[in-house]
């Protein structure tokens, strides 16, 4: 087993920036995540008897994820450590807890991703370059890509870097006294705020039906509950996701029922 721990730092980070190239609408970025997990767990399990648990250890980073690809690199550093505790001491970690780390650390990992790289960093970037480049400074395009991508490199390197020296640092704190629930507690809630968020500004679903003048259906339900039908749209996909409907059908239900809707003038 490898040692020194710079190699991991730097799959961490280099996988993380490839980390959409195989993006999918069922599990999103989870083939990029196994990607940059899989050394690891090459690493962690060489004999070959360890076969079976290599599998296993592959599955788990099959499933579901998604996240700001600066800040994955973190997460990645976190789940490496708790796989390597969970190879040197079986049974000390519930393997279902390195899922439960990553789905609790990807939402609001990603709120504040997001906002940072995508609704901070780009604006004054490029905001600045096409100032510039508007002068016909040469300078433009150059600066923006480089406020653009020096904190992006910094946020990924170290993120990976502090994820897995903290790991390794704070698992048996937080596998005592019931710390890892409160963490998971903790951080699911902070999930839940930014999918909160994230699906009234990114749902865009009202209608346009009216009985009269006096009677507007999108105001009454905005005055019931403003956002209300995407919050039911969300909901109803979540229902069908728990029953096991594939994701191409709910695809399709939603451009062919969006249509249908749109069409008759119930939803605009």
């Amino acid at each position: 087993m490898k040692d020194n721990n710079t190699w991991k730092y730097k799959r961490f980070f280099w996988s993380s920036w490839a980390i959409q190239a195989t993006w999918n609408y069922e599990r999103q970025m989870n083939m990029g995540y196994l990607y940059g997990m899989a050394p690891i767990i090459d690493n962690i399990y060489q004999d070959p008897n360890d076969i079976e648990k290599k599998k296993e250890a592959y599955r788990r980073h099959m499933q579901l994820f998604n996240c700001t690809p600066q800040t994955t690199s973190f997460v990645m550093g976190i789940t490496s450590a708790m796989e390597e505790e969970n190879a040197k001491n079986p049974g000390a970690i519930d393997p279902e807890s390195i899922n439960n780390i990553k789905t609790s650390l990807m939402g609001p990992l990603s709120g504040i991703g997001d906002s940072f790289f995508q609704g901070t960093v780009r604006v004054i970037a490029f905001g600045l370059g096409i100032s510039l480049a508007k002068e016909g400074n040469i300078l433009g395009p150059i600066l923006a890509m480089l406020i653009s991508i020096i904190p992006s490199v910094l946020v990924t390197w170290f993120g990976g870097k502090i994820g897995y020296e903290s790991g390794v640092k704070s698992l048996d704190k937080l596998l005592k006294g019931g710390l890892m629930d409160q963490v998971f507690y903790t951080t699911s809630i902070m999930g839940l705020i930014v999918v909160g968020g994230m699906i009234c500004n990114l749902i865009n679903l009202t209608t346009p039906l009216a009985f009269g003048e006096s009677f507007v259906l999108q105001d009454t339900l905005d005055n019931i509950m403003p956002n209300i039908l995407p919050l039911a749209m969300t909901m109803l996909m979540y229902w069908l996701n728990k029953k096991n409907v594939g994701t191409g059908k709910i695809l399709l239900l939603i451009v062919v029922g969006g249509i249908i809707l749109s069409y008759f003038g119930i939803l605009a």
